[in-house]
């Protein structure tokens, strides 16, 4: 099957649009990003933004960052927008190649990655456009399958609609790239999560409480998914 791994770098990239457009037929509202406020994440040489390409079209997309410093990487997003192309693999390999170059260059092997990853046990609305491979018992378990556990702390997140809201539903996940690490520092969890959300000025009370009391942990376990 013949899948381009191409990145965005602009909202004048026509498939630019063509991904805004898959991540509102997928996401719940408060999950996505106005059109226009992506010029300036899109322009950052530290927000890496794919879309694979079947046919001229945005497919699928995945959104992720890595942290010189952290020596930790976030995935995003991703989006699978049609079966049957292999697209969850196709992305999944290609940002794991360009992830483990970045931290190459910085003279580092990968920790791992955060994502934050939907609980359906706890949110049963959440139908993601009617993709299937978008389903969140099936994302879940194939994130489960990747590697990634859940962090062992109440979760909430700023809606992305900056409206000073806390959005439930999700837990915060990591995946080390060493099967054996099953713990994390609070300070990393604490200073990744302030510097991910620092474009997000109108955070919700619940978010500030959950970040300070994590800030009186020394560590924090990772549990299965």
């Amino acid at each position: 099957m013949d899948v381009e791994y191409h990145r965005i770098t602009s909202i004048e990239d026509p498939l630019f649009l063509s991904m805004h457009n898959l991540m509102q037929e997928v996401f719940p509202a408060e999950e996505v990003l106005e059109y226009s406020l992506w010029k300036e994440p899109l322009e950052d040489p530290g927000i890496r933004v794919f879309v694979a390409v079947h046919e001229g079209d945005a497919v699928g997309a995945t959104e992720y960052r890595y942290y010189e410093d952290f020596n930790v990487a976030m995935t995003d997003f991703t989006i699978i927008g049609k079966p049957g192309l292999g697209i969850g693999r196709f992305l999944m390999k290609n940002r794991e190649k360009d992830l483990l170059a970045l931290a190459a260059a910085n003279q580092k092997e990968l920790f791992g990655m955060f994502a934050e990853i939907y609980d359906p046990y706890r949110v049963q609305d959440l139908e993601f456009g009617g993709v299937k491979p978008m389903n969140p018992y099936v994302r879940r378990e194939v994130l489960a399958h990747m590697g990634y556990k859940k962090i062992n702390f109440p979760y909430v997140h700023p809606s992305w609609n900056n409206d000073g809201e806390a959005v439930e539903g999700l837990d915060l996940c990591f995946m080390p790239m060493d099967d054996n690490v099953d713990e994390l520092p609070a300070e990393l969890v604490v200073n990744f999560l302030r510097r991910y959300y620092a474009v997000l000025p109108n955070k919700p009370g619940a978010w500030e409480s959950m970040v300070a009391g994590l800030e009186q942990r020394k560590k924090v376990e990772l549990l299965p998914l």
